[in-house]
């Protein structure tokens, strides 16, 4: 799990735009599949990204993304890189996808960063003296104040939570819970028995090493927790 590289988490129902698509054509890709940003691909070389605030009333619709000035050229990572780098592009850059390049700088696909929570949440290395957890619903499920017994029902409290819209389906959403506690397995158990779904956790380690440390800080501060 430690040696997962960027071409391991690749996620390929998000798809690359081509310098030759339009601005209307982005602004309704960026719409159908719930991002802020997809890819751009000059043949099958990547260029950058375009973003909501590239196209949302945008003047020129028909205009091919070939006369935008795009940005994020750098926001990227390598084939062969760990998962650590997508979480610190991610962070560094402020996206919520990143792309995957092979050493030709040809594109291979995109890694969100649920996928890099995902599999953050199984690595052993996880820093911090807490617990987090992700977990997905439907939005007509969620209770924060239900939730909050849960976790308290197993003598732990929620020091923060965050939602956010599920990036693999809109009509759910994504909610992150930072817990006072790094003890979190009975209460998984509890959430799962009343049918909860989790898609990630995170048990921190007292025994901490100064880069993860630094790796989990960051991801605390990119879920705004």
């Amino acid at each position: 799990m430690l040696s997962m590289t960027a071409e391991d988490l690749l996620n390929q129902m998000i798809p690359p735009l081509k310098v030759s698509d339009t601005a209307g054509k982005a602004a309704k890709w960026l719409e159908e599949f719930h991002v802020s940003q997809l890819p751009v691909l000059d043949g099958r070389h990547y260029i950058g990204l375009v973003t909501d605030s590239d196209v949302t009333n945008y003047e020129h619709p028909a205009h091919q993304l070939a006369v935008l000035p795009l940005g994020y050229a750098t926001a990227y990572v390598q084939r062969h890189q760990h998962f650590y780098n997508i979480m610190e592009a991610a962070v560094q850059h402020k996206i919520q996808l990143v792309p995957v390049l092979n050493d030709q700088r040809e594109y291979l696909g995109v890694v969100t960063i649920s996928d890099v929570l995902a599999a953050f949440g199984q690595s052993l290395d996880v820093a911090g003296r807490g617990g987090i957890l992700v977990l997905s619903m439907n939005e007509r499920d969620y209770s924060l104040s239900q939730i909050s017994r849960y976790v308290e029902e197993n003598n732990a409290k929620i020091l923060s939570a965050h939602v956010a819209q599920d990036e693999e389906d809109s009509y759910k959403i994504r909610l992150t819970l930072k817990l006072n506690t790094p003890q979190i397995q009975r209460i998984v158990a509890t959430l799962e028995r009343f049918g909860f779904v989790i898609t990630a956790q995170f048990s921190g380690a007292e025994d901490t090493v100064p880069e993860d440390q630094e790796r989990y800080d960051a991801l605390l501060k990119y879920l705004s927790l």
